[in-house]
């Protein structure tokens, strides 16, 4: 081969290198002009009002958890009779207005469709659609008597939503076994009777081993009470009875909680009675749909819903016996619905977990809750401040090793810990020190919560019935009526006790008592006779 050819053959692989680069640039373009981007979970704001709405949210938090505390609107007008309201009062009307506008509170509907239309009028209809609810929202948030968690603001993960409802024949609602009405969506049931009559809707309660026996029962009676078609289970323990790894019941060594659970009801599902509990209520549904002279297709489909982070994934990747869909502590790692067949019969449907709309006290309890992200938490304290609340003081202390301080000999024994007490402790204890050279209570607050979701700090909500355990904590801390109970049964003698020990521990009856022995000290003494 000649110089002239070798050269010649250099040219032609440059010119076809330079030509697929320059086809790839126009792709990219043409992508870029289609306006396709990843599907990513919204549930935040940037703008201006969001700041906004975050501030007043944090003044109402600051009047409803100080009770001695009275906000006083500001009024320019003199001639105005308006006056404060005490922090119960407001928490009476925040009540009865959230009980008149529950109603209000839905999830968005997709419109009326049919095969011929466009792409471009469906696209346009539920785009109205969807901006007619937003609208419906935005009136309740003006509403300064209501709280209005961060709900998902993303049209194309409702879309997400309304494919799995219309595909799925039995809908599982998956919730936190710890919390179940916190996690359940009343109007997403409501919703899936609308599109279809015969459409199912059960709650699947994971993470059921973290709750003790006895709370199980509670939660059984009470779902039976009210209808709710539901099951026990554990995502964790299936998938390590399934890779044959031990999984420690942290409720089997307490004498008091491990009874005799044979109650079919009240058990924990494993794999295999998971799955033919899905396939007995499935086969159930295909023969309403035979004989309503309605089916349509062979296979049932069973698609799951619910929450970030309450193991959707989990689940479905326990059922099918290996892993096939991404699993991760922080909420939003599925983004588009999957389809898993399971047999002949069965297929199953995995929907990205989506915020719903609810009225909540503050955001940080849904970051408490696993719901939001941990990472993007901007007050740790707060945030630590509901484990504080929910998590006995003897239970944080065996966990974690720690002794947190005592309260005070003029507070409340049955106090729980502060937030900053509970945080430069676990710092103390962990050695975490910014680079400031003060306890990095960030990264003590990030590892707290993670730990209160995983379960390592047990607590659990009991049913509404139980008025006096609605707190539903796991030791002897009291809730905040028996501390106001305790502070109303306390004597005159007990308040002045508590007074004076105040003055001593802050350095105020030191020198009274110094002024009274100086006083005993220079009476006038009697006159000796001589």
């Amino acid at each position: 081969m000649g110089k002239n050819e070798k050269t010649s053959l250099g040219r032609a692989l440059v010119k076809h290198h330079n030509h697929a680069i320059q086809e790839t640039k126009e792709k990219g373009k043409n992508y870029k002009s289609q306006n396709k981007k990843v599907l990513e979970s919204v549930t935040e704001v940037s703008d201006i009002d969001a700041i906004i709405e975050q501030a007043e949210e944090a003044e109402r938090l600051y009047a409803i958890h100080h009770d001695s505390a009275t906000p006083v609107p500001i009024n320019m007008d003199a001639g105005s009779s308006s006056s404060g309201v005490t922090a119960k009062e407001w928490k009476e009307q925040r009540m009865r207005e959230e009980a008149l506008h529950a109603s209000s509170l839905q999830v968005p509907r997709r419109p009326p469709w049919t095969p011929k239309m466009s792409v471009e009028q469906l696209d346009a209809n539920e785009k109205q659609a969807f901006l007619s609810w937003r609208r419906k929202l935005v009136s309740l948030e003006e509403n300064e008597k209501l709280v209005l968690t961060p709900f998902e603001k993303n049209l194309d993960i409702w879309r997400q939503l309304w494919r799995v409802l219309e595909r799925s024949d039995l809908i599982v609602m998956v919730v936190d076994a710890r919390d179940p009405l916190f996690y359940r969506c009343p109007d997403l049931e409501a919703y899936a009777r609308e599109i279809d009559e015969h459409k199912e809707t059960m709650l699947l309660v994971n993470k059921a081993d973290l709750l003790p026996p006895y709370v199980r029962e509670k939660w059984a009676d009470y779902f039976t009470r009210n209808n709710i078609l539901f099951v026990f289970w554990s995502a964790k323990a299936a998938t390590a009875t399934l890779e044959g790894k031990p999984l420690k019941d942290q409720w089997t060594t307490s004498p008091e909680t491990s009874h005799n659970t044979d109650d079919p009801s009240v058990k924990v599902y494993g794999r295999d009675e998971l799955l033919d509990r899905l396939k007995l209520e499935a086969q159930e549904i295909a023969k309403r749909r035979k004989a309503s002279a309605d089916s349509h297709q062979e296979r049932v489909v069973v698609g799951f819903v619910g929450y970030p982070n309450v193991g959707k994934s989990s689940t479905i990747n326990a059922l099918v016996g290996q892993k096939r869909t991404g699993v991760t502590s922080t909420p939003g790692k599925t983004k588009h619905f999957q389809t898993l067949i399971i047999s002949e019969e069965l297929m199953l449907c995995d929907c990205p977990g989506l915020v719903f709309p609810s009225f909540s006290s503050s955001r940080y309890e849904m970051i408490a809750c696993g719901v939001l992200p941990i990472d993007r938490m901007t007050e740790h304290r707060e945030a630590v401040k509901v484990v504080a609340e929910r998590v006995p003081r003897d239970v944080i202390e065996g966990v974690y090793n720690i002794s947190l301080p005592k309260p005070k000999s003029y507070e409340s024994k049955l106090r729980p810990p502060l937030a900053s007490e509970l945080l430069r402790t676990y710092c103390l204890s962990r050695g975490y020190v910014a680079a400031s050279g003060l306890p990095d209570e960030t990264r003590a607050a990030r590892q707290i919560l993670k730990d209160y979701i995983d379960g390592k700090l047990p607590h659990f909500a009991m049913p509404p019935e139980d008025d006096e355990n609605e707190t539903g904590e796991t030791g002897d801390g009291g809730s905040v009526s028996e501390v106001c109970e305790e502070a109303r049964g306390l004597g005159l003698d007990q308040v002045l006790e508590d007074l004076s020990s105040f003055d001593l521990a802050n350095g105020l009856g030191s020198s009274k008592k110094k002024q009274v022995e100086s006083h005993k000290q220079h009476k006038k003494q009697p006159q000796r006779k001589n």
